[in-house]
């Protein structure tokens, strides 16, 4: 892939000084040229026959025709203390787990590629599937973001350099169940700028999910998450464009979790399992645009975004964090 120079203030066109913030030194992620649009050009990885694939992918054709809508029924809340949440429990574990294997291999000159390659045989090693694979016709097992990529970087050949910033995100489908994760590695020694960014995220997720229990208003969220970054001097900015989700035998399904601030109805109860992952962003300009691969978002000015991800169970007395110790 493509990348730019290093990117100073001076790069960025802004409409007054007061704009102008130092985003530090960096390589700005770019789209291969000549352009390739769509991912058919891209083989996915093999996975045994005999482990469950997700409904989403035992439907698809394969012949060019749509890729499938998942189909999700009911308010998505799962059976305290049942085999549901058994199974639940041990998706976001081996989520959990693959995720630390897949940090472990983050250093100058290894490239995404290989990271998504290891990631793939872990996880069927493990007798689960890699939930992104084919998913709307995603190429590949793990998302990996690097720099200015907001989310759903497709991982590929260039190697991770030293200053870049990465998120790893996983989602495995185990016995019927996903679990899913994700958080920002550094590559060798990273500016200041890039580690309080990486810093604010962290604790914007914590933040969010010490707002969370039954009765707790969805729309706390936000809040607990813009309150943590204007402590921290109003720096950054949130995505409003990526939304966490409800989550367990449907990937992705309500409720739909906003990041910022919002007025959106509902509250918590017990059996709901959901995911928290805010894109926080340098700067004012939350928005961002999308390769001509149809997945990799990357922010309008190049500036660098950070993803950290949970899967959170609300129980009848509190929540757990299903993808932390």
């Amino acid at each position: 892939m493509a990348s730019g120079g290093g990117i100073t203030t001076t790069d960025i066109e802004t409409d007054s000084d007061a704009d102008i913030q130092d985003l530090g030194i960096y390589d700005v992620i770019l789209p291969p040229e000549p352009y390739i649009f769509g991912v058919s050009h891209i083989t996915p990885r093999t996975v045994p026959v005999h482990i469950l694939r997700p409904e989403y992918v035992q439907a698809t054709r394969g012949d060019g025709a749509p890729y499938p809508p998942e189909r999700y029924s009911g308010d998505g809340r799962i059976g305290l203390g049942t085999v549901e949440e058994v199974k639940l429990r041990a998706a976001a574990r081996l989520a959990k787990k693959t995720l630390e294997y897949a940090g472990s291999l983050v250093k100058v000159g290894t490239t995404t590629d290989e990271i998504d390659s290891a990631v793939h045989q872990f996880i069927v090693s493990h007798s689960a599937y890699p939930s992104p694979l084919l998913y709307s016709g995603f190429p590949k097992s793990c998302c990996t973001s690097v720099n200015n990529i907001v989310t759903h970087g497709i991982p590929d050949d260039r190697p991770l350099q030293e200053g870049d910033i990465v998120n790893i995100d996983i989602t495995v489908f185990l016995d019927g169940y996903h679990g899913d994760t994700s958080r920002m590695f550094a590559v060798g020694e990273v500016d200041e700028t890039a580690r309080s960014l990486l810093s604010t995220t962290s604790a914007a997720l914590q933040a969010a999910t010490l707002v969370c229990g039954p009765g707790k208003p969805f729309q706390g969220i936000a809040r607990a998450i813009h309150d943590t970054i204007q402590a921290r001097g109003g720096r950054w900015c949130v995505s409003p464009q990526f939304t966490g989700h409800g989550i367990g035998t449907a990937f992705h399904r309500p409720p739909w979790i906003l990041h910022d601030l919002n007025h959106e109805p509902g509250v918590m109860l017990p059996g709901h399992c959901f995911t928290i992952e805010p894109c926080i962003i340098q700067g004012n300009d939350s928005s961002s645009w999308t390769f001509p691969d149809g997945w990799t978002a990357s922010t309008i000015n190049g500036a660098r975004s950070a993803q950290e991800e949970d899967m959170l169970l609300i129980t009848e007395t509190g929540v757990d964090v299903l993808t932390r110790d």
